[in-house]
């Protein structure tokens, strides 16, 4: 099962069971799923190729204007290099465990340890790179997470502040105003 990267958080907390790959398609026996958008183009590519032979998708792709065509375990999402713009490796590999560790969060001693560099060298490496302090930018990525969950699924706000790695309620909801200039509550679609 796979599905758009946007969905993928949301899915896990109401399907915590259920095994969901960030690969841009699955085609288990009878059941396929897609991640969606060109995705979906790739997959029918693949089972051209698998139908009728390399050759024949290769010039369907070439009718769609594809500069290649993607295997299923690409990407779904632009590497965080490309998508902050940011070449040093120590930040991209550090933003990466971030994004993978928002329940419960990781320290901001922990993350420097995890790139062999001290705290003050992380802080140096987000200001310079990203105008940023750690510390905030991990709260964004959070902060963001909880927009999705509170966008997507019934939860509760309680239970999106746990799932976001906050321990009071009330941090988290002046978080939220404070990031998106509304309450959670308000921020909720439907």
């Amino acid at each position: 099962l796979t599905l758009h990267w946007e969905a993928l958080e949301a899915f896990k907390e109401s399907w915590p069971r259920l095994q969901v790959t960030q690969e841009l398609f699955e085609i288990d026996r009878r059941r396929i799923t897609c991640a969606g958008g060109t995705a979906s183009i790739d997959m029918m590519l693949d089972l051209i190729a698998q139908a009728h032979g390399p050759e024949l998708a290769i010039e369907v792709s070439e009718q769609f204007v594809l500069g290649r065509i993607r295997p299923r375990k690409d990407h779904q999402r632009m590497q965080v290099a490309t998508r902050y713009g940011i070449c040093n490796k120590k930040l991209v590999q550090v933003i990466g465990e971030m994004e993978q560790h928002t329940e419960p969060p990781l320290s901001i001693s922990q993350l420097a340890l995890s790139i062999n560099v001290t705290q003050r060298q992380l802080e140096r490496l987000f200001r310079l790179h990203l105008n940023d302090t750690p510390r905030n930018f991990y709260l964004g990525l959070r902060l963001q997470k909880a927009r999705q969950l509170l966008r997507q699924t019934d939860m509760s706000v309680l239970d999106i502040s746990l799932a976001c790695g906050f321990e009071s309620p009330s941090y988290f909801t002046r978080s939220y105003r404070a990031r998106f200039a509304c309450a959670p509550r308000q921020d909720r679609v439907g």
